[in-house]
């Protein structure tokens, strides 16, 4: 990848500053929309690698440019607001944000969110295959052609859900993926006995693809926001 190229929509120019000084020190290329209008112009024109994206904007909430983005791009979106509550965390990831980082943040936890978001986008790029036929995690396998599993070289055997389960959460590996957003994918609907339901298939997944299920390597809870994916290193 060539040096990669940031979107930054802030409308506080000490914020906007930091950011853009924190990412020139890492050599990344950027370009700032101070609103969002601008930013919408600059994610078309601009064809960013990335957005860090501030939903209190002037002329429209920063929600408003995640389903406009969302409608044509898959760009990985990192939101960074003065917003913390879970409920506005759920909702800009349920509209399709990769990453929620809260205002006042770290620098190094920024640009640890960034370096997640690019190797996520590198993976995408490389993987582009006509057909991907498996996914591999570790010592983690899936068949997606014969629908089988394997954990260490040994087959696992899961139920219907926790195979669609394993599924979507290895197609969008390494992002935080909401309850909403699973039970809809799962069950076509969000009904709170099926979030109810979700918490105990995760259980029982966690049970048959984790070592140690309360110290789990692959399925992360992010607690009150959703469950994510690890990737696995290779040493």
């Amino acid at each position: 990848m060539n040096r990669p190229q940031i979107l930054v929509v802030e409308d506080d120019p000490a914020v906007r500053n930091l950011i853009t000084t924190t990412l020139e020190t890492q050599d990344y290329q950027f370009h700032t929309a101070q609103n969002g209008g601008q930013a919408i112009m600059e994610a078309v024109s601009g064809n960013p690698d990335v957005i860090l994206l501030d939903l209190g904007l002037p002329d429209m909430d920063g929600t408003e440019i995640i389903k406009k983005v969302r409608s044509w791009s898959q760009v990985p979106i990192i939101v960074i607001s003065a917003r913390g509550e879970a409920k506005d965390k759920i909702e800009a990831l349920d509209l399709g944000a990769d990453d929620y980082l809260t205002k006042p943040f770290l620098v190094e936890e920024l640009l640890a969110r960034l370096r997640v978001a690019l190797r996520r986008l590198q993976y995408q790029n490389a993987e582009q295959k006509p057909e991907e036929t498996e996914f591999i995690n570790g010592d983690l396998k899936i068949d997606y052609v014969s629908g089988c599993v394997w954990l260490k070289e040994k087959e696992i055997h899961l139920t219907s859900t926790e195979y669609r389960l394993l599924v979507l959460l290895a197609k969008n590996i390494e992002k935080v993926l909401t309850p909403t957003f699973i039970t809809k994918e799962i069950w076509g609907s969000a009904w709170e006995n099926n979030i109810a339901s979700l918490r105990v298939f995760m259980a029982t997944l966690r049970k048959k693809i984790e070592e140690v299920p309360s110290q789990p390597r692959y399925i992360q809870t992010h607690v009150g926001i959703g469950y994510r994916m690890l990737r696995i290193s290779e040493k």
